[in-house]
């Protein structure tokens, strides 16, 4: 998207209605700036958005989600954030960064204070299989500090622009670094004792998952899913949701779309990806994508012509 210099209770709404955020506490007039500076965004395939942002606070205001990403990593060069998720509230200053895991029932709330220069650098990972990510099961805030080189690294970088290839690249890589240190650290198993019963079902669920990360565009049925796991179709939607923390669906759509992401860039038109996807209207694949992506196809077809 284009660089914003100026951000109003208007384009903040906008920005909001993009990435699934609610501005809440907007005092300033309707076209009056709540902040000035800019605020940039750089899709890294496969399956990561990166924002880029340097303000000026004018006037205090919060943010807060309204739709849930498997994680979510922010980093703060410049100035400070209070967060809030549940009854947990941190101060992230430069130098240190936050990993969360939020859903609607359980948002993250963000406050911009008034200061003079509040630097950020987000990240929204929209899905864990094309890194093998840990999945979160449950809503999760931590704090972590950025070890010196990688800050030192991380400013360097922020002061060249987005829109080149080769930035494409350094940033796609600055970007795994912090998922790498910012990432919770699963907690070791515990010797408890499984039934042979409750593992097998782990193993079917698992099997199911895979299924679908590799092959997304079969046809699929919640009844014949439930009989090749051995489990009822509502047994099934439980048991994976606490799993896997979504749903099945909700699963196959990320996985298809990221299929799409892929078939896009090796050139396939928009009406043929949307088509093997099981969108009947290219419309909808398109508002779909949009929202999982931050981007529209049309946008990734422009770049893979480029």
């Amino acid at each position: 998207m284009p660089t914003l210099t100026s951000l109003t209770p208007a384009t903040l709404s906008q920005l909001g209605h993009r990435f699934g955020i609610d501005y809440l506490h907007l005092e300033a007039a309707p076209d009056a700036p709540i902040a000035q500076g800019s605020v940039s965004d750089l899709p890294l395939p496969p399956a990561l958005h990166l924002t880029l942002s340097d303000l000026e606070v004018r006037h205090s205001y919060h943010s807060r989600s309204t739709q849930s990403v498997p994680w979510f990593v922010c980093v703060v060069m410049d100035g400070h954030i209070d967060i809030t998720q549940g009854q947990k509230r941190l101060t992230i200053s430069a130098g240190q960064g936050l990993c969360s895991h939020f859903t609607p029932q359980a948002p993250l709330v963000v406050e911009q204070p008034v200061q003079r220069r509040l630097r950020t650098l987000n990240i929204a990972v929209l899905a864990t299989a094309p890194y093998t990510l840990p999945i979160a099961n449950a809503p999760q805030l931590r704090a972590w500090t950025l070890p010196p080189a990688l800050f030192t690294q991380l400013l360097a970088l922020s002061e060249h622009p987005l829109d080149d290839w080769r930035q494409s690249l350094l940033w796609h890589g600055l970007a795994l670094q912090l998922l790498g240190y910012g990432l919770p650290t699963p907690p070791p198993d515990k010797p408890t004792l499984v039934s042979d019963s409750r593992t097998r079902e782990r193993e079917r669920l698992a099997q199911l998952h895979d299924t679908l990360s590799r092959h997304p565009l079969a046809d699929y049925s919640l009844k014949a899913l439930a009989r090749s796991a051995a489990m009822s179709p509502s047994s099934l939607r439980q048991k994976f949701r606490h799993q896997y923390g979504c749903t099945i669906f909700d699963h196959l759509r990320r996985c298809r779309l990221l299929k799409a992401y892929q078939q896009l860039e090796q050139g396939h038109s928009v009406q043929r990806v949307a088509h093997a996807c099981g969108y009947s209207h290219a419309t909808n694949f398109s508002t779909a994508f949009k929202r999982q992506f931050g981007m529209a196809p049309t946008a990734v077809l422009s770049r893979t012509n480029e």
